[in-house]
């Protein structure tokens, strides 16, 4: 079921990209409500990467706007703030796990110093409260917090994943962009973080926008979902509804390809 609010959290509009002579994004928009998980799915080079980056201020569009509520109910204007204030708000009211956990993470020092590191960018110092934050962060992802002085080089790759949502999560966000999470994952890993994931934003009432090529993970983890071709949301609508009986030729192949795999 869908959170019941009366104020979307993220309101994008007529979001536009182009790459030369290359359309990758053509005025794309929705709403994204609070507590809501929004999955936007397609084909590599439809554009869902392109809109995600591009509603997290990780590159510049070349029309359309992006409103979000922050925690003390004020609109910002995303593409009208400053550097600093974008940086301020990826650290504090949002979060952004990449699709391979060595972008997202800093591989040559400790677990609990990835942790904290957000934290110590806000202003937190004492040692103590620190490693106690990434200790019982750790538990949360269900890492053992005996291994909070390792370094993610020594993790698997479901581990980093789940320490780099530890890491986005530490600073409590209302937001958070989530970019092909499970990809090169085994089934049985991409299950249990999914489970996880599917755990927190309901526990933490976190909205997410997931993108995904992956029916079954849009289907597991999302609400609602956006189907994108060509740079163009052809279709959206809630996840069980969407799947179960698609309107647009598009998605009707990409449900049928996935039937007949």
């Amino acid at each position: 079921m869908i959170p019941l609010h009366k104020q979307a959290l993220l309101q994008v509009r007529g979001i536009s990209k182009r790459y030369g002579d290359r359309v990758a994004l053509q005025q794309a928009g929705f709403d994204l409500w609070p507590g809501e998980v929004l999955a936007i799915v397609g084909e590599s080079g439809s554009g869902k990467t392109t809109l995600l980056n591009s509603i997290a201020a990780r590159q510049t569009c070349d029309t359309g706007e992006v409103k979000f509520l922050n925690r003390h109910g004020e609109w910002l204007n995303v593409f009208d703030l400053s550097i600093a204030q974008q940086r301020l708000l990826a650290r504090t009211d949002w979060g952004f796990v990449h699709q391979h956990a060595a972008e997202g993470l800093r591989m040559d020092v400790s677990a609990g110093a990835n942790i904290g590191e957000r934290l110590m960018a806000l202003g937190e110092r004492h040692y103590g409260r620190l490693r106690s934050i990434a200790e019982h962060w750790l538990a949360r992802v269900e890492i053992d917090p005996c291994r909070i002085d390792e370094t993610p080089k020594n993790f698997s790759g479901g581990m980093r994943q789940r320490l780099q949502i530890a890491r986005n999560l530490v600073t409590e966000p209302r937001l958070i962009f989530m970019d092909e999470p499970t990809s090169g994952l085994d089934v049985s890993v991409q299950a249990k973080l999914l489970d996880l994931l599917r755990n927190l934003t309901r526990t933490m009432n976190l909205s997410a926008l997931i993108v995904t090529h992956d029916l079954a993970v849009a289907r597991l983890i999302s609400h609602r979902m956006i189907v994108m071709q060509n740079g163009h949301i052809v279709e959206e609508g809630l996840t069980d509804q969407v799947l179960d009986d698609p309107q647009h030729p598009y998605t009707q192949l990409l449900v049928s390809s996935v039937l007949q795999a």
